[in-house]
Parts: C-alpha cells; sequence; structure tokens
C-alpha cells in the first residue's frame, strides 16, 4: 500500500516507496476492518456504496485492479461501486483531475489503462500537462479534455474526494469504506484477495441488516 507517510517524501521517492509499502501490520495484530465513529450518509440514493480508495501511481492498486473489476460485476443491484481518487498531498492532485475527467467524459474504458500506462509502459502521467497529451493519445479531444480537466464539476469532485479520504481516515492505498461505516484494506487483512473478502463480508452483513 502506498502509505501516508510516504507521500511526505518527494513524488519520484513516493512511487518508489509505495510499491514496498505493503507490510501487513495491522494483519498481524488481528484487525482486518475498522469501524467509523459515525456511519456516513450515502452519496448515490437508495444505494449502500462500497468505495474503493486508491491512487494511480501505487502499484497495489495497479495489481487489484483486474480483482476489483471483477467484484463490481458480482455486486447486487442495490450497490453501488465507486472508485475515489486519493491525494495525499498536492502533488497527487492533478491525477484525481485525470480520473474524473475520465468520468465526465464517459471515457471510464480507459481507467485499467492509465494504471497500465503508468506502471507498465513507465509513463509519468502525474501533471497536468503529461495527463491532457497521454489524454490526446487515447483519442480524446485535447481542447474536450481539458474543458473537463478544468470543469467546476470535475473541481467538486476533487473536493468531495478529499472530504472522503479524511472522513475516513484513509491512510493507505488502496482500502475499501462499506456502507458509511467500516473500512478495510491488503494491509488489515494481510493479502489482497482476502481484503476482498472481509470487504464481502461486512456488505453481506450490512445487506443482511437491511432486509
Amino acid at each position: 500500500m502506498m502509505l501516508k507517510t510516504i507521500f511526505k517524501q518527494t513524488f519520484s521517492a513516493m512511487a518508489i516507496m509505495g510499491a514496498a509499502a505493503f507490510v501487513p501490520v495491522m494483519a498481524q495484530s488481528g484487525i482486518k476492518y475498522i469501524t467509523l465513529e459515525t456511519a456516513q450518509p450515502s452519496d448515490t440514493p437508495d444505494k449502500i456504496e462500497v468505495l474503493e480508495f486508491f491512487a494511480y501511481s501505487c502499484s497495489h492498486c495497479a495489481e487489484m485492479e483486474p480483482m476489483f473489476q471483477e467484484w463490481e460485476k458480482k455486486l447486487p443491484e442495490n450497490v453501488a461501486f465507486i472508485p475515489v481518487p486519493v491525494a495525499f498531498n498536492a502533488a497527487m492532485q492533478p491525477m484525481q483531475h485525470l480520473y474524473y475527467s475520465l468520468v465526465a467524459l464517459d471515457k471510464t474504458d480507459l481507467h485499467p489503462k492509465v494504471f497500465t500506462a503508468i506502471h507498465k509502459e513507465g509513463k509519468k502521467l502525474f501533471n497536468r500537462d503529461a495527463i491532457i497529451q497521454w489524454a490526446t493519445e487515447q483519442g480524446i479531444d485535447k481542447e474536450e479534455f481539458i474543458a473537463a480537466y478544468d470543469s467546476f464539476g470535475v473541481n467538486t469532485k476533487v473536493k468531495r474526494a478529499v472530504e472522503l479520504g479524511d472522513t475516513y481516515q484513509v491512510q493507505a492505498t488502496p482500502s475499501i469504506a462499506i456502507a458509511g461505516k467500516y473500512l478495510t484494506s491488503p494491509g488489515m487483512t494481510g493479502t489482497y484477495a482476502s481484503s476482498i473478502m472481509e470487504a464481502q463480508a461486512l456488505l453481506d452483513q450490512v445487506l443482511a441488516e437491511n432486509k
């Protein structure tokens, strides 16, 4: 996971250290999830939300992306799976804008390709100019992308993502929030697969309570 303390270093150092930060400390202590003191309301009407807190620069998020995609396909209709890009400092904010620009332009099919570009192709999509160039290389009209990137709607969603990260006290990526009540992560459970299993168990509990 990409730990919050890592992001106090330079951005290039963060990317390197993040890949080595998968240390399941909480898993060793038997803590598999945490419960929020105050349950948070859903932003999606009539839906139970599952939030995936991620960072494009996080190698573990890149590894888990296919697993999240498969899990999302199996979720019931009354559950909304929502990726939330995390920024532990200002250097990461352009990547939040990247994600929400793809959402605004209905180009979320490119979401997995961002991970591929950064972690397999070595592209440094960490600033506005690099992101705009990459987006145009994917066939998105440059002016349309810039308009989305700088739009009020995208800025609003970025601010909301920051609020969510603070509310859930996200310390590492990836992390999974369930129904505004619980937060788990591979660092708590010990493995990628077990974190999704724990999230599913918590979701099952919520679904049973809501019957």
